[in-house]
């Protein structure tokens, strides 16, 4: 035992966010970090291709690779579906 009461224990626990919680917020702000990262890779990349026959990044290591060229809005679109997880998340947690 320590020799503090209960009601000191709590006082020095208020405010403190516990471990799951954190975790919890933290891989919601990666998801969208990633979704916002593939975003811009894939229609950043497919539009750059389209406009100054060029691309970078993710779509460009695709590309050389020998992916086709529809590959680009594919990495977009799970950008999109990443942000579309990570608001959805977000909604859910602040709704409770």
């Amino acid at each position: 035992m320590t020799g503090r009461t209960p009601a000191q224990h709590q006082a020095q626990n208020q405010g403190q966010t516990p471990p799951k919680a954190k975790a919890k917020k933290s891989s919601g702000g990666l998801l969208a970090l990633f979704g916002a990262i593939l975003l811009v890779q894939g229609f950043g990349s497919a539009i750059t291709e389209s406009g100054w026959d060029t691309s970078f990044g993710v779509s460009a290591v695709l590309r050389e690779a020998g992916a086709p060229a529809w590959v680009d809005l594919v990495v977009g679109a799970v950008g999109c579906a990443l942000l579309a997880a990570a608001a959805r998340a977000r909604m859910l947690r602040n709704a409770k």
